[in-house]
């Protein structure tokens, strides 16, 4: 047993409000510079819809992530063989189009033009080439449009639907959507890593998280193309490749990331994960049906005493190992077994958990009045207007039992408050609700607490960085002083 320690993430998606606090308050602290306009280390799309880049999650089109082959693990996007071949074009990498091309406007225009009978406007300009260019899409182009046949019907998820599923998801009466938030999943299994040809991306012993070293970087831009979320950016104007850091500088002075201290909804959680190292590559490679589940069960019990003396003889601290047994990410993920992995058949072992999305019921008219209520607790799953086959492709690698476990538990655990607090549902119902979800009273406030009256310290436990242990400070500290996102040196470029 190989126990190593991990910061991950929880996603309360049923409290997201699509506010995109959470971008601005990253744009403005990472990504604010020349080459970096484009980029969008955290960012929140809506569902069904193609997202940011364009139809990401289509790896038939992107080829990012592993796939198995003789009883092993192979990146889908490049090989030993074809390392030279691609490493000046990769056929599989997003474009800008893909993204979009970053622009400003031209607000001079507005105090120079001369005087004429119409109002000066101050035209788009390209942030890249300086010219005028006609927007045609951005970082949120679909935002909000769950119901469009251009942007919500080219959803790669609709594939596990059928024919009749996706016109009715389309019908007006069906139209739905929910707000996916996203940034870099720092994985256990990172694909970006594994394909990096000069080793300048790398993931930290300590917390897990996964750095692109500036100095080692040579635009090779494969992690670009090896990531399946596409989380990983191309800096044009440095020649550096970049991507979402976990925020460690405030990681390290034990503060959230950024973006989840902004958080207007509060459905960010994050803490400390132990997990089993040695069984990585098995996990990994589990069908897709046990993939979720297999993913899992590499998360071990921080309070169990074997598995806390494993830790601490892998080196981890004892103030790490308290804070992985108040990790609300663990309770979440393997003791509630309420958040799952974003597309776990991409294989990376995202450390990013998503709690579903409880979407609204269909309604019936009986005597010209509008009955919006399920005939039962639990068939109220089927009768979502977002088809569970959907929520189980981007959840459950396309099984649908953990993610019918997940809203069944959600579900149960409203019933109850409900009968704590409304009073019109029966005490003994309540808890027979409870049973039938796999749930206890004890567990349902605990769930009601954390999701709904959770403070600052109970939704962030993160531990002391212990930066003393570091091998870094054994380096002169002044060859670290730089600027901007930390380059030393210009990166050289032949004439």
């Amino acid at each position: 047993m190989d126990v190593r320690s991990q910061l991950a993430s929880v996603f309360h998606l049923d409290k997201c409000l699509g506010c995109h606090t959470c971008s601005v308050a990253c744009k403005n602290l990472w990504t604010d510079r020349t080459g970096a306009e484009y980029m969008w280390w955290n960012n929140v799309e809506t569902k069904p819809g193609t997202g940011f880049p364009t139809l990401w999650e289509d790896q038939q089109r992107y080829r990012g992530g592993w796939e198995g082959g003789n009883g092993r693990l192979r990146l889908k996007s490049t090989s030993r063989r074809r390392i030279l071949t691609n490493i000046f074009h990769h056929p599989h990498m997003p474009t800008l189009d893909e993204y979009y091309e970053p622009w400003t406007y031209d607000y001079a225009h507005l105090f120079t033009a001369k005087r004429g009978p119409d109002q000066p406007v101050a035209r788009p300009v390209s942030r890249i080439t300086g010219k005028p260019i006609d927007v045609e899409s951005g970082p949120n182009w679909d935002d909000d449009l769950g119901g469009s046949p251009v942007y919500a019907g080219q959803d790669p998820n609709l594939a596990a639907l059928t024919a009749r599923e996706r016109a009715e998801l389309f019908a007006i009466e069906r139209m739905v959507f929910f707000y996916l938030p996203r940034n870099c999943n720092h994985c256990l299994n990172p694909a970006c890593v594994a394909a990096c040809p000069s080793g300048a991306l790398y993931k930290r012993g300590e917390d897990g998280i996964v750095l692109i070293d500036q100095q080692r970087c040579r635009a090779w831009r494969a992690c670009v193309a090896a990531c399946p979320y596409k989380k990983a950016f191309y800096n044009w104007h440095s020649g550096k490749s970049e991507k979402c850091i976990y925020c460690f500088p405030r990681v390290e002075n034990g503060q959230a990331p950024a973006c989840f201290h902004a958080c207007v909804g509060r459905i960010r959680y994050t803490g400390v994960l132990l997990y089993d190292a040695a069984r990585i590559e098995a996990a990994a490679r589990a069908p897709d049906g046990g993939l979720a589940e297999a993913h899992r069960s590499l998360i071990l019990d921080p309070s169990d005493p074997a598995v806390a003396e494993a830790a601490s003889r892998n080196g981890v601290a004892d103030s790490t190992i308290d804070a992985a047994r108040r990790s609300p990410v663990y309770r979440f993920v393997k003791e509630w077994r309420m958040a799952l992995p974003l597309h776990a058949e991409f294989r990376t072992l995202p450390m990013v958990f998503y709690v579903p999305p409880m979407l609204p019921v269909l309604s019936t008219s009986h005597d010209g009045l509008v009955d919006q209520t399920p005939s039962g607790l639990f068939s109220a799953i089927d009768q979502a207007r977002v088809p569970v086959k959907y929520l189980a492709r981007l959840f459950g690698a396309g099984d649908d039992r953990p993610v019918r476990y997940a809203l069944a538990k959600q579900k149960a655990v409203r019933w109850y408050r409900r009968a704590r607090v409304v009073g019109d549902v029966d005490d003994a119902v309540a808890e027979c609700v409870l049973t039938e979800a796999d749930s206890s009273s004890e567990e349902a406030e605990a769930i009601y607490r954390l999701t709904a009256l959770c403070t600052f310290e109970e939704r962030f436990v993160v531990p002391p960085a212990h930066r003393e242990e570091a091998a870094e400070l054994a380096r002169d500290p002044l060859d670290q002083k730089g600027g901007g996102f930390g380059f030393m040196a210009p990166p050289r470029r032949g004439l």
